[in-house]
């Protein structure tokens, strides 16, 4: 049995895997959902970089997890790349959903045009927390009224920290077995660093028709690539 510990990005708790999870647990395997400090349910808990690194490892030896894929969505790539390398032989596999990737010493900010100086702006003005977007951001992504109105009133603002102090990598990422889920309708390319990892041995590429939000717009399918990035 896989165990999916799933992290989510910027903004969102747990509770946005909340239709993957039921796919999963009907597979045979385990899930385990992840709010990361600073955010939702866990808001008003102090959250740096390595702290969310610390969540996500905590997650998985708290519970003594084994065969375990862990998955990051969008800023969470950035963390869950750090954690793969800190469980050892508990890891099974690495899934990267539209994400983010680590680069040593490199903050989530960094990859920015402007190297995150919008960014760093818009956390000084807002009291050190990333704010949330309108719900025009989310569109062209493939998700309804519905899905947008709970991704929205779901969110909370994203602790600051989180994004601008950098990441730490004990050897190449390239030697994690991972998975990329390239989400086409978000628009954006792979990048660079994401486009050389995946020319690796290591590393596959999965493509899916829907934008970067799709444990929304197509969960029983994101569900569906996880188990077989496992090999369930």
């Amino acid at each position: 049995m896989a165990n999916f510990v799933l992290v989510a990005g910027a903004r969102l708790g747990a509770w946005a895997w909340d239709e993957v999870v039921p796919y999963l647990r009907a597979a045979g395997q385990g899930a385990h959902p992840v709010t990361l400090s600073g955010i939702a349910d866990r808001r008003g808990v102090p959250a740096g970089q390595q702290i969310h690194v610390q969540d996500i490892v905590d997650e998985v030896e708290g519970q003594d997890l084994r065969d375990v894929v862990l998955v990051g969505h969008s800023y969470s790539g950035i963390p869950v790349g750090q954690a793969a390398e800190r469980i050892g032989d508990r890891l099974a596999h690495v899934i990267f959903v539209d994400s983010s990737v680590p680069a040593d010493g490199e903050a989530f900010v960094s990859a920015w045009p402007d190297g995150g100086a919008m960014v760093k702006a818009s956390i000084a003005d807002n009291g050190g927390f990333w704010p949330l977007v309108p719900a025009a951001h989310y569109d062209g992504q493939g998700l309804t009224d519905k899905q947008i109105a709970r991704i929205v009133g779901g969110s909370t603002p994203h602790p600051g920290a989180t994004l601008t102090e950098p990441a730490v990598l004990a050897r190449p990422l390239d030697e994690l077995p991972a998975t990329y889920i390239h989400c086409l309708l978000a628009g954006a390319e792979l990048s660079d660093d994401v486009a050389t990892l995946l020319t690796g041995k290591h590393w596959r590429l999965v493509e899916m028709d829907t934008g970067h939000w799709p444990m929304f717009s197509q969960p029983r399918e994101l569900a569906q690539i996880f188990l077989e990035a496992a090999g369930e």
